[in-house]
């Protein structure tokens, strides 16, 4: 496998090379654009891991181009600010970038945080090739760490009861295993019940309400009607 290629997008020349200079320098490519559209046609032509530019571009802004972007794909976008602004940076984060720095910054840590954005992304196994890993579970946008028990969704840390996480580990270390009511009773609470299948469909509501963007119409946790419960890979 080769090394990752980053686009860097930005108008200011100096800017562009030395975050060249820094991530070449630790063993990734690098591709130049200085405008926009210029660098909307480079993610068309190329494939590329990371995108980091400026939210002032000419011909087209950085906000306007990270909309565009992800219409089409979820690759990591790092944002760089002119200043110190919040809403320069709520609005870069709203609109779908995955992490704003300010300028001037250090060099050192736009590597550090270009690294950090890579790892996260390579979990979620969107574009990038999923990297086996026995101590977490990583399923779409969910992230499951086994030793520590933490859970994400995309950025978002849930919190869960033990038993909430019991069900939620049962049905990822099994993708595609559908898992009756009875099943996942026997399982996580170790017991057996006659009317186990109201009280784990308690637990899988509440579980999707906190996972889920739209609990009604769940994405991860789904419904097998007529034999239980499943989330696929």
């Amino acid at each position: 496998m080769g090394a990752d290629r980053i686009l860097i997008a930005d108008s200011d020349k100096s800017t562009v090379e030395l975050l060249e200079q820094h991530l070449q320098s630790d063993g990734f490519e690098t591709l130049r654009a200085y405008r926009g559209l210029e660098a909307l046609d480079m993610l068309m032509q190329h494939n590329i891991q990371l995108v980091v530019m400026a939210v002032f571009l000419p011909d087209i802004d950085g906000i306007t181009l990270c909309k565009r972007i992800r219409s089409i794909s979820s690759i990591p976008i790092m944002m760089l600010g002119a200043r110190k602004q919040d809403m320069d940076e709520i609005l870069a984060l709203s609109t779908g970038a995955d992490d704003y720095v300010a300028k001037p910054f250090n060099p050192l840590v736009a590597l550090a945080r270009v690294k950090a954005l890579l790892r996260r992304h390579l979990c979620r196994g969107n574009e990038a090739v999923e990297v086996p890993d026995k101590n977490r579970i990583c399923i779409g946008k969910l992230v499951v760490e086994l030793q520590t028990h933490h859970v994400r969704v995309g950025e978002r840390v849930i919190e869960l009861t033990p038993t909430e996480y019991g069900i939620l580990y049962l049905l990822a270390s099994n993708p595609g295993r559908v898992f009756s009511a009875e099943e996942i009773f026997a399982k996580v609470w170790k017991e057996r019940i006659y009317d186990s299948n109201n009280t784990v469909m308690v637990h899988i509501r509440k579980l999707r309400e906190k996972l889920e963007d739209n609990p009604k119409e769940p994405q991860l946790i789904k419904t097998v009607w007529g034999t239980g419960y499943k989330i696929d890979r």
